[in-house]
């Protein structure tokens, strides 16, 4: 009813996927609407300092009215109001726009990209053109991306938590094939075809009444805010100090005209001359307050990370979090993925070793038999995950899977493989999917009635210690002496020591008898031990250009890199000396160690052995999750990249979780903070030093803000209880807050990243935000003001004011950032 091929998919041409459109609808899920901007706006009225500013207008307003009359009494309650309301609709407007970047972003990291089956070829497209009747290949670690039935699946099974709540793992066959959109796959492979998209589907109804909250408060933040709260009141605890000593000399006799005369005389004051002195006196506590109160602290860090977030997009890192943005500045270690991340994941197979000796070059058969040859070719086509599609007209295969498959699948072709014809001779009788923790994955064939092999593929080394015997070139079964093993050890440790992945081929013969029926096969393990070695071939990886360099920058900005990587010790050596993680080929236990000896450390040995580890080889991904605890409980920040399912527990121990975007499942981008779009080293190095700039410009704003606010103080409260009054009004102080705040946020929260910012150690967990420097620069500077404003007088006093505060802003970014003095 659908018209599929449930092997070839649908056609892919527009028409039909548009027809297809119209009758079961696009897989996508009506939008609940974000909040209005006026719920910006009264948030923003919510903030204290605010409320502060507007009761001190509603009172200026009122009294200057009642003393003044309203033809003159109004202007500064008014121009105060006028100058809350502009704050208000700057904060929420820059708010309201954050917003909007998320929703940006959220639609970004939902727009996952997915591999299905159209004409015959697997091809990539956004999960959004998706629909009903595609044919869809999952792995583990997928989502599944719409409602579906199985096609067929190999020790395929599901992860309905989402969806039910329950977290028991479902498996799925062709009994319960029935699968539900925004579940994972947690075990095997298969494929599925799509019924319902969108809407139609339960997690389209889920998503459709639910949106994603983006009003996440970071570490900074808070802090920040707590600085802002913390010295409003400062500001109110002086104002009502000075109030008091003002109240106290006003009624003492002690406040006086211009002519010298008091301004208060007991007894013979009007009620309305009386009230008149209070006011003015009152306005001078109010524009105390109107200095004090730092309006602009909250809106820079905003502006900050909403400026770094669009910017590191660009520079192809997906924020998911936002407190990542600046946790990453502090990083001290990152626990790196070799392949895709250091390398260019572009996997070619170099060297073969097969029948004994060495085959050159690698598709080089002639020396074997056509029996080995055939079930070489048996081996890679029925054990793999990959695919291969060949095109009409003597047009090149093409190749999909991940790297590794691609690497192997390509010399299967240049040995004369032909893909669907080898897979038609025989059929699958049970999977077992490659396999993190043992580094292997097998699968069972039946050849003709009763014949039956298990083929076997995974790190070299494991391998060979499976295998008593191997096969020569003639296709004879040769005993595993001694001598043998250590020749097969030698060829592995050459191949290793020139950068190459090792894998190995075996298989194992079964008597059809020795297989279950098929209504018992689901829970059959098939065997792995006595095994016969095919041979080994060696793939390479070639390290991605310039990540020398940026290895180089993160250890002189004082981060240092490890390499976690399932590859064995010398594979893993060679591949850090090239990339510049190791600088001496001699070095040992526990610079670089195996993930096995890691792990059968003590907690505490743990701890004391992390500090050291700059590689570690063979390891498995609770290797990478003991190796972050280790690190955490030393004190380091630790930043960890990963893009399997099983690396999840790792991303989520980490202070920051980095998965990656090409190659990462879904699982793994779900448990990180951070998505590398482009999967490069290099990337990760500019979010560092994105970290890092959001950091810095925020203290230089808070060194900017505070040194005019405190020195604005001080002249203030000096003045006001020396005299009486105070050199500049409320109104004209809340403008000079007013513009310089904002100009001042935009200018330093936007300032782009340098790499002077990676040659300063971290931050960090416990360093204050306001340091003893930026301490020793605020209290010189606001030294520096005062007396010279105070040397001033009358004329002068303009012009001084302009003159400092612009020979304030100059120095401090002089002694904020030398790369912009």
């Amino acid at each position: 009813m659908l018209k599929t091929d449930i092997d070839k998919g649908i056609s892919g041409e527009e028409s039909d996927i548009d027809a297809r459109k119209n009758a079961f609808g696009a897989n996508t899920y009506p939008r609940k609407k974000g909040r209005s901007f006026l719920a910006f706006v009264w948030d923003a009225c919510k903030d204290l300092t605010l409320i502060i500013l507007m009761v001190a207008a509603a009172v200026s307003l009122a009294l200057g009215i009642y003393t003044e009359g309203i033809k003159e009494g109004w202007y500064d309650g008014a121009s105060i109001g006028f100058a809350v309301l502009l704050v208000i609709f700057v904060t929420a407007t820059s708010d309201y726009k954050q917003s909007l970047q998320f929703q940006n972003l959220n639609e970004e990291k939902q727009n996952i990209q997915l591999e299905v089956v159209r004409g015959g070829r697997r091809i990539k497209v956004s999960i959004f053109d998706l629909v009903v009747g595609d044919v869809v290949p999952l792995k583990i670690g997928d989502q599944v991306p719409a409602d579906g039935v199985l096609i067929s699946g190999h020790s395929f099974s599901i992860d309905e938590s989402s969806m039910t709540g329950e977290s028991k793992i479902v498996n799925k066959d062709q009994k319960s094939p029935f699968m539900m959109s925004g579940c994972k796959v947690a075990d095997g492979y298969g494929t599925m075809l799509v019924t319902a998209v969108g809407i139609n589907t339960e997690w389209g109804l889920l998503m459709a009444s639910i949106s994603e909250d983006s009003g996440e408060e970071t570490p900074l933040q808070v802090r920040l805010n707590g600085v802002a709260t913390f010295i409003g009141i400062i500001g109110l605890s002086v104002a009502v100090a000075v109030l008091v000593v003002l109240l106290a000399r006003y009624f003492t006799g002690h406040t006086y005209n211009p002519d010298g005369s008091p301004q208060y005389v007991k007894g013979k004051m009007g009620v309305g001359e009386t009230i008149r002195g209070v006011v003015k006196i009152f306005t001078v506590a109010v524009t105390i307050v109107v200095v004090a109160v730092p309006e602009g602290l909250p809106l820079a860090v905003t502006l900050t990370l909403a400026f770094s977030m669009r910017k590191m997009m660009r520079d192809k890192a997906l924020v998911r979090r936002l407190s990542a943005c600046e946790t990453m500045g502090s990083a001290t270690t990152i626990c790196s993925d070799k392949t895709g991340t250091l390398t260019l994941n572009q996997m070619t197979v170099v060297e073969a070793y097969f029948g004994g000796e060495k085959m050159d070059p690698p598709d080089n058969t002639q020396k074997l038999s056509a029996a080995v040859s055939t079930m070489i070719i048996e081996g890679i086509a029925q054990n793999t995950s990959g695919s291969i599609f060949e095109p009409e007209g003597g047009q090149a295969p093409e190749v999909t899977g991940s790297p590794t498959e691609k690497a192997i699948l390509s010399w299967g072709l240049q040995l004369g493989m032909k893909f669907s014809e080898t897979r038609s001779k025989s059929s699958i009788l049970q999977v077992f999917p490659f396999n993190s923790e043992k580094k292997r994955g097998g699968v069972a064939v039946q050849v003709g009635d009763s014949e039956v092999h298990v083929y076997w593929k995974g790190a070299a080394e494991l391998i060979l210690e499976s295998c008593t015997s191997w096969i020569d070139k003639d296709g004879s079964k040769q005993s595993m002496t001694p001598e043998k093993v250590g020749e097969f050890k030698k060829f592995i440790e050459d191949m290793a020591v020139a950068s190459l992945r090792c894998v190995a081929f075996a298989y194992r013969p079964c008597e059809m008898s020795d297989v279950p029926k098929e209504d018992q096969r689901a829970d059959w393990v098939l065997p792995e031990d006595n095994l016969i070695m095919l041979g080994i071939v060696g793939i390479k990886d070639p390290c991605r250009p310039g990540v020398q360099d940026s290895i180089r920058l993160c250890a002189a900005a004082g981060i240092k890199v490890r390499m976690v990587t399932g590859d064995n010790l010398q594979t893993a050596r060679a591949i850090a000396l090239e990339c510049g993680i190791l600088t001496d080929p001699n070095v040992s236990e526990p610079t670089i160690i195996e993930g096995k000896t890691f792990r059968e450390l003590s907690d505490l040995e743990r701890e004391e052995v992390a500090d050291k580890i700059s590689v570690m080889g063979r390891s498995s991904p609770n290797d990478k999750l003991l190796l972050v605890k280790a690190l955490r409980n030393r004190g380091h920040v630790v930043a960890v990249t990963g893009d399997g399912t099983n690396d999840a527990p790792a991303l989520h121990e980490a202070d920051i979780g980095l998965s990656m975007g090409i190659q990462g499942t879904e699982v793994a981008k779900e448990s990180s903070d951070i998505i590398i779009l482009d999967d490069n080293f290099a990337t990760l190095v500019r979010v560092v030093r994105w970290g890092r700039s959001v950091y810095a410009n925020i203290q230089k704003f808070i060194q900017f803000q505070l040194t005019v606010n405190v020195a604005a103080l001080i002249i203030n409260v000096v003045s006001a209880v020396s005299s009486g009054d105070v050199p500049l009004n409320a109104v004209q102080l809340l403008w000079v807050n007013l513009i310089m705040d904002t100009l001042g946020a935009l200018a330093l929260a936007t300032e782009p990243p340098n790499n002077h910012l990676m040659q300063r150690p971290p931050v960090g967990r416990r360093e204050p935000l306001i340091t003893n420097i930026m301490w020793r620069n605020l209290l010189i500077m606001v030294c520096c003001i005062c007396t010279l404003l105070y040397s001033s007088y009358l004329w002068p006093f303009c012009c001084l004011t302009n003159c400092f505060f612009r020979l304030s802003i100059k120095l401090q970014s002089s002694l904020l950032s030398p790369s912009r003095a």
